[in-house]
């Protein structure tokens, strides 16, 4: 019994070192993997180098997620088997049949399904097909870059410029006196639209309400005597974007409020010229022109809780 077990000994630190031999020559002589047993990722990068270096570098290249390409065949995982036989014809632009998402010869309904193969799944993205954006045939690779470490649109500093490069007005518009942060990197785009969400404005919430009271809270209520603006859109009176005008609003009051409040109600006072008062009296009849402002009087616009008195009940004063 004993004799046997030293026997295997033997034999096993026999194939050791022989394998650690041929490895010292193999690294002497420079000798390569035999033809036909590299990775996919690896004869990929004879050629594609620094395609290759920043495709390792990013979360398509990691191992580590099991739903990367690095996990899943690497590049033929997305480019399809004609990367095979593309490397197999010695190369060369549309030799082999290789499927390039990037190209613009590709429509965009094919690119944008090779990578809703692994991200279709995600909530975010399950209604892509009924989004603005497909069905204007944008494609993922008219915003994504995914040879990079850096996805441009993935930064909240580098992201706006990239939505810019189509939506020149709200270009424009981001640049004006009173806007959101955008520029400044603390909002970003994606923090109210969803680009691959499929209500026609592309909010990250079902309406443009529940997506400004994600940051607007105070504004949500409820409140005894509710403004139904407010509850409705709040792009009926302000810009998000960017304006000239203070608290983001649309147009100047009164002027903003005369766009709905443009007619006499029972019990109140007229709808007024905004100028400067020429009477000497204390009437209400020129008392909202004063400052050229509704808010001077009705300053919780947003909704009210005044139970004063019926005089003040229904006017969202304080």
């Amino acid at each position: 019994m004993e004799g046997r077990l030293r026997g295997r000994s033997l034999t096993v630190f026999s194939l050791l070192a022989g394998a650690l031999l041929t490895l010292s020559s193999a690294q002497q002589i420079g000798a390569q993997p035999a033809p036909g047993r590299e990775s996919p990722e690896e004869v990929c990068k004879a050629c594609h180098l620094s395609s290759f270096n920043t495709y390792a570098n990013s979360r398509h290249g990691t191992n580590v997620d099991l739903r990367a390409p690095a996990s899943r065949g690497g590049c033929i995982a997305c480019h399809g088997a004609g990367a095979i036989e593309h490397a197999k014809k010695g190369g060369g632009r549309g030799v082999g049949g290789i499927v390039n998402p990037g190209a613009k010869t590709l429509a965009p309904d094919a690119r944008n399904s090779i990578c809703l193969t692994c991200h279709q799944s995600d909530p975010a993205r399950m209604h892509w097909q009924a989004s603005v954006h497909a069905g204007r045939d944008v494609a993922c690779t008219s915003c994504h870059k995914v040879h990079t470490a850096h996805d441009e649109v993935r930064d909240k500093l580098t992201q706006p410029q990239v939505c810019f490069a189509c939506h020149k007005e709200q270009r424009v518009q981001i640049n004006k006196p009173y806007r959101h942060p955008i520029l400044e990197g603390k909002v970003s785009c994606a923090d109210c639209h969803n680009v691959h969400g499929n209500n026609p404005k592309q909010m990250v919430r079902g309406s443009v309400v529940e997506t400004c009271y994600q940051c607007h809270m105070e504004k949500r209520g409820p409140f005894i005597h509710n403004h139904q603006p407010v509850t409705e859109d709040c792009t009926i009176c302000h810009q998000p974007h960017g304006t000239t005008i203070a608290n983001l609003l649309k147009s100047r009051p009164p002027f903003l409020c005369q766009d709905c409040h443009a007619s006499i109600a029972v019990g109140s006072h007229p709808v007024q010229f905004a100028g400067p008062r020429t009477d000497r009296g204390g009437g209400s009849t020129t008392l909202g022109t004063t400052g050229r402002g509704c808010l001077n009087c009705h300053t919780n616009i947003h909704g009210s809780n005044s139970r004063q008195d019926s005089q003040t009940t229904g006017r969202f004063r304080r």
